[in-house]
C-alpha cells in the first residue's frame, strides 16, 4: 500500500511545476506587452549624442501634449521610457533654450527614436527669408494685411533671441501693437509665437526659433481702410523674394512692382516688390471664391501646386510653384524653388 502511495505522491509531484509553469505563459501572453519608448539624442552641431538631455513622452489629448514618464539620456546619448504607443504621442526634450519635439502617430514602432538637436546662435548664421508674401483685404472700413514668411535654415545652428525676437517685421502704428503670429517648426505643428517690442519705431520681433531646415511665419492685422488712400509698409528683416498680392476683387497700384499675373485657383494678382519699401493704392472689395474653387482646393486640405507665367517686362520665365489659395484666416502657399532667380528677385541674398 505505501508503494502504491509513493507512486502517486511521485506522479503529483511530476506534474505539478508543469502546471505551475503553463499557468505562468498564459498569465504572459494574457497580459499586455509593454513596449519600451527608446533612441538617441544627437547634437547635430557637434556631431556627436548628446547626454544628459532630459526626454518626456507625452499622450496627446483634446488638452493637448501631457506629460506620462520621462527619462534622461546617458553618455551615448540614448533614452529609454517604459511606455507604450498607444494613441498619438510624442517625445520632447529642450536644449539651450528651444524645444524639439518628434510625434509618434498611433502604431509606430516606439524604439530607434532619433531627437536631432542642435547649439544656438544669436545670430542668422545660414537661416534666410526665401519667400515673403503680403496680402491686402480691404472689408468696409478695415483692411486685414496677413503675411507669410517662409525661412530656410541650411545650417547646423538654430537662430534664437528670445530678448530681440528672430524675424523682424514692419507693423504700422494703425495696428496698435497687436499682430496674430503663428509659427510652424521644421516637422511641427503651427503654434502661437509672442511679439516682442523693439528699440525701433514701428518694428516688432517674433520670438521663434529658426531651426536647421524649413520654418513657416503667419502674422496678420487689421488697419482702418478708406477706398484709394494709400498705404505704405517697409521690408525689414532682408528677404531674396517679396510678392505683393491682390485678392479678386481689389485693384492695387504702386510704384516698383512687378505685375506677375493672376494664380489661377484663387485669381488673385500677384505682384513682386523690387525694393525694401512700397507705397500703394488699394480699390475695390474681395470676390468670395466660388463654392467649386473651394471644394476642388480642400479635397486634401490644401491648394495644389500650379504655375504662373509673368508677363511683364516681356519676360517669359515660368514661376513655378507659385500658388495662392485664399483662406478665412489668410492664406496658404506652396512652392517649387526654380533652377535661377525669380524674375523679381532683388539679388540681396
Amino acid at each position: 500500500m505505501r508503494k502504491k502511495n509513493a507512486g502517486k505522491d511521485a506522479g503529483m509531484a511530476g506534474w505539478k511545476p508543469a502546471l505551475r509553469m503553463t499557468l505562468v505563459c498564459m498569465a504572459l501572453c494574457c497580459a499586455p506587452a509593454l513596449a519600451a519608448v527608446s533612441g538617441t539624442v544627437l547634437n547635430r552641431t557637434a556631431g556627436k549624442p548628446q547626454a544628459g538631455a532630459m526626454v518626456g513622452f507625452y499622450k496627446v489629448g483634446q488638452n493637448g501634449p501631457e506629460l506620462v514618464d520621462q527619462a534622461t539620456s546617458d553618455a551615448q546619448g540614448s533614452f529609454t521610457i517604459n511606455q507604450n504607443v498607444e494613441g498619438p504621442c510624442l517625445v520632447r526634450t529642450a536644449f539651450g533654450g528651444i524645444t524639439y519635439t518628434q510625434m509618434l502617430p498611433p502604431g509606430s514602432p516606439g524604439n530607434g527614436i532619433t531627437l536631432d538637436i542642435y547649439e544656438t546662435s544669436k545670430q542668422p548664421g545660414e537661416a534666410r527669408i526665401t519667400k515673403h508674401m503680403l496680402l491686402f483685404e480691404p472689408s468696409g472700413a478695415q483692411m486685414t494685411v496677413s503675411e507669410t514668411y517662409l525661412l530656410t535654415n541650411s545650417g547646423k545652428t538654430a537662430w534664437n533671441d528670445p530678448a530681440n525676437g528672430t524675424l523682424r517685421f514692419y507693423l504700422p502704428s494703425a495696428a496698435h501693437g497687436k499682430a496674430q503670429v503663428n509659427a510652424t517648426a521644421p516637422g511641427g505643428m503651427s503654434l502661437d509665437a509672442p511679439l516682442v517690442k523693439t528699440s525701433k519705431p514701428d518694428v516688432f520681433g517674433v520670438d521663434f526659433a529658426i531651426k536647421p531646415g524649413d520654418t513657416r511665419i503667419d502674422l496678420n492685422y487689421a488697419v482702418p481702410y478708406a477706398e484709394g488712400s494709400s498705404y505704405q509698409g517697409k521690408i525689414v528683416t532682408r528677404d531674396e523674394n517679396t510678392y505683393l498680392i491682390a485678392p479678386n476683387g481689389v485693384t492695387l497700384k504702386g510704384d516698383q512692382l512687378n505685375d506677375l499675373g493672376l494664380e489661377p485657383q484663387s485669381q488673385a494678382r500677384i505682384y513682386g516688390l523690387e525694393g525694401a519699401a512700397y507705397k500703394i493704392e488699394l480699390s475695390g472689395a474681395v470676390v468670395a471664391a466660388a463654392a467649386g474653387a473651394a471644394d476642388s482646393g480642400a479635397s486634401d486640405g490644401a491648394p495644389q501646386p500650379e504655375e504662373v507665367l509673368p508677363h511683364a517686362l516681356g519676360q517669359q520665365t515660368l514661376i513655378l510653384g507659385l500658388a495662392l489659395g485664399i483662406l478665412a484666416v489668410g492664406f496658404a502657399i506652396l512652392y517649387r524653388t526654380p533652377s535661377g532667380k525669380e524674375p523679381n528677385e532683388r539679388g540681396r541674398g
